[in-house]
């Protein structure tokens, strides 16, 4: 048994004080629709974002391997998508390497708009040059980032209740 592992408590208390400082209720406030963010504040709140995620954890930093990455996809481009309010895949593509060091191909990422769109969870603007895409269907959304981060966070825990047996 090693013992250098955190304290399991000690960890879950910090997980939880970071998840209250920003929710104060049990609900996501998660906004849809409002005025235009710029880019560079949206890339702020990514920033922010991770860092409170660093914040939370015992380890200096986090990163995400491009097959988590891939395998979560939807889920990310949803979010990215929300944060911006309206955007297009080469912003996207952007955001996936400054925010996770993710260098997946437009072959990677377009199929992936284009079935969202296609099951009405996105909704698709076209552009003179571009296609700009946008939340379309709140509560799948909503729905889904929980579902997957619930099933996370418990696959998670999982593996940090066993590294005392190693």
């Amino acid at each position: 048994m090693r013992e250098d592992t955190p304290d399991t408590e000690s960890v879950l208390d910090q997980l939880s004080r970071a998840a209250a400082a920003d929710n104060q209720s049990e609900s996501y406030d998660i906004s849809f629709g409002a005025a235009e963010k710029s880019t560079k504040n949206v890339e702020h709140e990514l920033d922010e974002l991770m860092a409170q995620v660093n914040g939370a954890l015992p380890t200096d930093d986090v990163q995400f391997d491009e097959a988590i990455i891939k395998e979560n996809l939807d889920e990310i481009l949803l979010m990215l998508i929300a944060l911006h309010e309206e955007t297009h895949g080469k912003e996207l593509l952007s955001d996936l390497t400054h925010l996770f060091g993710a260098q997946l191909s437009p072959g990677t990422v377009y199929p992936g708009l284009h079935n969202l769109e296609e099951a009405d969870v996105l909704s698709m603007h076209a552009k003179v040059r571009t296609k700009e895409y946008s939340i379309a269907d709140e509560e799948y959304v909503r729905t889904t980032v929980e579902r997957t981060m619930v099933q996370h966070l418990a696959f998670g825990l999982l593996l940090y209740a066993f590294l005392p047996r190693l």
